[in-house]
């Protein structure tokens, strides 16, 4: 239980502490700024050397060197795929329209030689309808 209480909105106002709790806040507020001056030694030695950090900034560069590279083989893999697909696209098209074309040919030699066809039997069921005996009944 806080005996401390904030209002966000009215700032800050405090109830009544009993003189041992407003002690124990000071020692608490003391102690964390103790820490804090201890993290920032430790950041400090954490920093390190320049060498170090040149070593970092190397590893850095690095790093962005090769996500650039990622980057432009990811641009260039999907131009040449864009390509690829084009010209697949392309083929194939060609290839149906040359097979259609094909199939055109071959409907037209059956459609002359039907017609052909049709013409010679004309011609044959004409010659044998002359050739035939004339009766006389």
């Amino acid at each position: 239980m806080s005996t401390l209480r904030e209002s966000t909105e009215s700032g800050a106002t405090r109830k009544r502490m009993k003189p041992e709790v407003e002690e124990k806040v000071g020692d608490e507020a003391e102690s964390k700024t103790v820490e804090e001056e201890q993290q920032q030694e430790f950041e400090a030695d954490v920093t390190g050397s320049e060498e170090m950090e040149l070593s970092i900034s190397l590893i850095l560069e690095k790093i962005e060197n090769y996500t650039q590279r990622v980057s432009e083989l990811l641009e260039s893999g999907k131009t040449m795929l864009r390509a690829l697909s084009d010209e697949f696209e392309g083929k194939i098209i060609m290839i149906h329209k040359h097979q259609v074309e094909k199939w055109q040919e071959e409907i037209r030699e059956l459609r002359a030689l039907d017609a052909s066809n049709e013409e010679a039997n004309a011609l044959l069921h004409n010659a044998r309808y002359l050739l035939q005996p004339i009766r006389d009944d």
